[in-house]
């Protein structure tokens, strides 16, 4: 008889991390046929995908942080400093970001997150659309999840 006693642990452990990451991986790979068609390939690993502005001090006026993987582009952050918000800068950083994850890394989609007093409305102006409201993430915000469809 297997003994179903657990001792239940709450500390950061990087190595159990990693071992955690290799058995979900592998077991979602058993699991998913689209997954497994990704093993070895040039889609498996997520590319990293930055796009930086400088104003003409050469200082920091905005970023873009995000990755390719599997046909999508994922925004990790977008930032313009407030001195260059409303001239455009947040759509121009989106755009070329947009066109090298689909130009140069084969993506057909793009997903980010955003809270509501952050730029929902913003990102409905570049085409993305909410496919997820998320209430009180945390207490007293909504996150939203939008996505948009990468066309030439």
């Amino acid at each position: 008889m297997v003994s179903r006693m657990f001792r239940l642990e709450t500390e950061v452990d990087r190595e159990r991390r990693d071992l955690l990451r290799r058995r979900l991986r592998d077991a979602n790979t058993r699991a998913s046929p689209v997954l497994r068609s990704l093993r070895g390939t040039s889609g498996e690993r997520a590319v990293p995908l930055h796009v930086w502005a400088l104003d003409g001090t050469g200082a920091l006026a905005g970023g873009l942080v995000g990755h390719a993987w599997a046909t999508w582009l994922h925004v990790t952050y977008l930032w313009v400093d407030e001195r260059h918000r409303g001239a455009g800068l947040g759509a121009r950083l989106l755009a070329r970001a947009e066109r090298a994850a689909r130009d140069d890394h084969g993506c057909r989609s793009a997903r980010l997150e955003t809270w509501d007093f952050q730029a929902p409305g913003f990102y409905e102006k570049q085409g993305y659309e909410v496919v997820c409201v998320i209430p009180g993430y945390p207490p007293g915000i909504t996150e939203y999840t939008l996505t948009k469809r990468l066309t030439r």
